[in-house]
């Protein structure tokens, strides 16, 4: 019997697929906190969908699970799904980046293959949402993304910023501040080599700023010289 896609395994393994994208396998305790579940309900979850048809994940047990290909492309549907209605209000209805995360999670599940076309046709088919990160084609297939995190600049290296994985409000409404928007130049004064702090230039800005690992880690740039 195929698995019906219910809106807790869409998330699930829209969860596993972000968790896995270095490569790594999910483990219980991962996706339990990434999820606000209980372990024993994680697990239970991730053997439902090995033992589907066809099956979802591969599962060992107290190593974690890997998205089999169907996994695979259900989680990118709904990632597809869920950066196109990103960026559908931000352009469309002017929310702003930290807003837009919760809407999506809603509408991310009930959305059809048609409404999807066609508010991806009315943006010209977008790359990108409005964090930067690249939306799935309409195929299913992830764009290879060539960033880097700027902890990876060096000193007098300048770049763009293309991307900020982060969904926390807060955290989005801080690096607003900060001027580490989307497209925002800057240029690495110097880095610490003992706490990896590190002090940046921003085009258009007269003061320096000095940024730590936790920040620095989840911006993601392009060098440009």
């Amino acid at each position: 019997m195929t698995e019906p896609l219910t809106d807790s395994i869409q998330d699930y393994l829209k969860s596993i697929y972000e968790l896995t994208e270095v490569g790594q396998l999910a483990s219980t305790n991962a996706l339990a906190e990434r999820l606000r579940v209980k372990p024993a309900s994680a697990t239970g979850m991730m053997q439902r969908l090995a033992s589907a048809n066809p099956p979802l994940v591969k599962y060992r047990k107290h190593q974690g699970v890997m998205l089999t290909p169907a996994g695979k492309r259900a989680a990118l549907e709904v990632i597809r799904h869920h950066r196109l209605i990103e960026t559908w209000l931000v352009q469309t209805l002017g929310y702003s980046w930290d807003e837009v995360h919760n809407e999506a999670e809603k509408l991310e599940h009930v959305i059809s293959e048609e409404f999807e076309e066609r508010i991806a046709s009315a943006m010209g088919y977008p790359s990108r949402d409005p964090h930067g990160e690249p939306i799935p084609s309409a195929d299913l297939i992830m764009p290879k993304d060539q960033v880097i995190a700027l902890t990876k600049i060096e000193p007098n290296q300048e770049a763009c910023i293309l991307r900020v994985h982060a969904q926390d409000a807060d955290f989005l409404k801080y690096l607003e501040q900060l001027g580490l928007v989307i497209g925002a130049r800057v240029k690495a004064l110097e880095v610490s080599r003992y706490d990896q702090v590190m002090r940046i230039q921003l085009r258009g800005r007269k003061e320096a700023i000095s940024l730590g690992p936790a920040i620095t880690n989840r911006v993601f740039i392009e060098i440009l010289k």
